[in-house]
């Protein structure tokens, strides 16, 4: 191969128009206008980063490289209570919290975790992508963050135990059973009868491994993921609630944004969530399925008698008064009656 000298390069670019001279010297990327950050609490693997890729691409091309969104998955910018702080704060642009979790500083977040509030998908979306989700955002904003439209899909939380099926309210009298650090969950569970125990999830295997508790309810690929068939033998498909994920800005960084970029990152963050909500409804299909064979037997309840047991604790009124009569007539809007 032919080398040249520094001199001969320069008497070589030196004959060479201005434009030419410009094409040969190394291109060095334009920065971006504005850089942001985003964090979440999944691994890079779950539907929600693969897609919020697609959304971060998309944009990045759409707005022709003003707009930059670096993503960090799997807690690589601390908990959910540290991310949700820096988003506040600004030190992230995006995050993407449950319900449950934003519901520390919005109560009326939670709304949507309601035990038995949804029997299917038809009434999540028609609730959350309309009345409900509007009312639900617009109180995020109050505290200077910004909700995009199209809320992500966490899935229906599921019951499992190690003793027996749960087919009705009174199956789960006295049962000892780990719920979230939520006092939703826990009200939600002594109004049914059980004795609920508030655990970190880190603990739940062993916990049901040694008998401390008999019973958890999380979403289907999370009881699979964590190997929780090898100690529990019964599925109960209760859907008994829903959950989640709010996509958020920081409200400061969101606000500074031109109206047409604003459009771009809005496009792209609530398409990707609609493409997200199909895989996870296909997750859930192919889930079933795989835990069937490894030996968790499933069952189908109706949700009438655990409704009715929430009616008579007095669950339902309490929770209207928390959460306020205009959300809870939006919610009924979707739902039917629940007091």
């Amino acid at each position: 191969m032919q080398k040249y000298s520094r001199r001969s390069m320069l008497r070589t670019l030196s004959a060479m128009p201005l434009a030419g001279v410009v094409g040969a010297l190394p291109q060095v990327a334009r920065a971006a206008e504005f850089s942001y950050k985003y964090g979440n609490n999944l691994p890079l693997s779950h539907p929600l980063n693969i897609r919020a890729k697609e959304a971060a691409d998309e944009i990045r091309e759409k707005s022709g490289g003003r707009v930059d969104i670096a993503i960090f998955p799997n807690n690589q910018l601390g908990g959910d209570t540290d991310m949700l702080s820096q988003v506040r704060s600004g030190g992230i642009q995006f995050f993407t919290p449950s319900s449950l979790v934003i519901a520390t500083l919005v109560p009326v977040a939670a709304i949507n975790a309601l035990g038995f509030a949804f029997s299917d998908y038809s009434q999540v979306w028609k609730a959350m992508d309309g009345e409900l989700g509007a009312h639900v955002r617009a109180s995020i904003r109050k505290i200077r963050l910004y909700a995009f439209d199209k809320m992500w899909d966490n899935g229906f939380r599921q019951m499992t135990s190690s003793k027996a099926p749960i087919q009705q309210a009174s199956d789960l009298d006295d049962l000892k059973i780990r719920v979230p650090v939520s006092p939703l969950s826990i009200s939600m569970f002594k109004g049914l009868g059980a004795s609920p125990t508030s655990l970190q999830f880190s603990e739940v295997y062993s916990s049901l491994q040694t008998k401390i508790v008999d019973a958890q309810e999380n979403p289907l690929p999370i009881i699979q993921v964590a190997k929780l068939y090898e100690v529990q033998k019964y599925c109960s498909l209760t859907n008994h609630i829903w959950d989640g994920f709010w996509f958020i800005a920081n409200g400061a960084a969101w606000d500074r944004l031109p109206d047409d970029l604003k459009k771009i990152v809005a496009d792209g963050i609530n398409g990707a969530g609609m493409r997200q909500r199909e895989d996870i409804k296909k997750l859930n299909e192919s889930v079933v399925t795989d835990l069937q064979s490894k030996g968790l037997t499933f069952n189908t309840p109706t949700p009438d008698s655990f409704r009715e047991a929430l009616r008579h604790a007095g669950f339902y009124k309490e929770w209207k008064g928390r959460f306020g009569d205009e959300a809870w007539a939006a919610l009924e809007a979707s739902v039917g009656k629940l007091v």
